[in-house]
């Protein structure tokens, strides 16, 4: 993963970590990495590892469990927001940008339609 250098790490981690639990790379439920290895995939240091894991227990993406490791978390609700905020995200940084593009309304949609049928 190629780390932005204007956001910080841990958070460019979570974020790609929602998008593998969103996808379904990563499954309700599921052991994550541990602390260690979680470190070596991302190529980050052990501690930054641990403060992710720490973020995403406070925003109840995962759970851990004393002596077996941490968990996604298996609230199925948790996800669809997840889904939903992240799809909010993009929606707004895509429409910002054809707005200022000059881009109306119906024009945005009908491109939609057109590289939506493309796919």
């Amino acid at each position: 993963m190629e780390f932005d250098n204007n956001i910080p790490i841990y958070i460019q981690v979570i974020e790609d970590i929602k998008k593998d639990i969103v996808r379904g790379v990563l499954e309700l439920g599921e052991k994550l990495p541990s602390g260690r290895d979680l470190a070596m995939k991302y190529k980050i240091n052990p501690n930054t590892a641990n403060r992710i894991y720490k973020e995403m227990e406070a925003e109840e993406l995962c759970f851990t469990k004393r002596g077996l490791g941490t968990f996604v978390t298996e609230d199925i609700d948790k996800l669809k927001q997840i889904r939903e905020e992240m799809a909010g995200t993009l929606l707004e940084n895509f429409l910002e940008g054809m707005k200022h593009l000059g881009f109306s309304k119906e024009d945005i949609k009908h491109l939609i339609d057109v590289k939506y049928d493309e796919k």
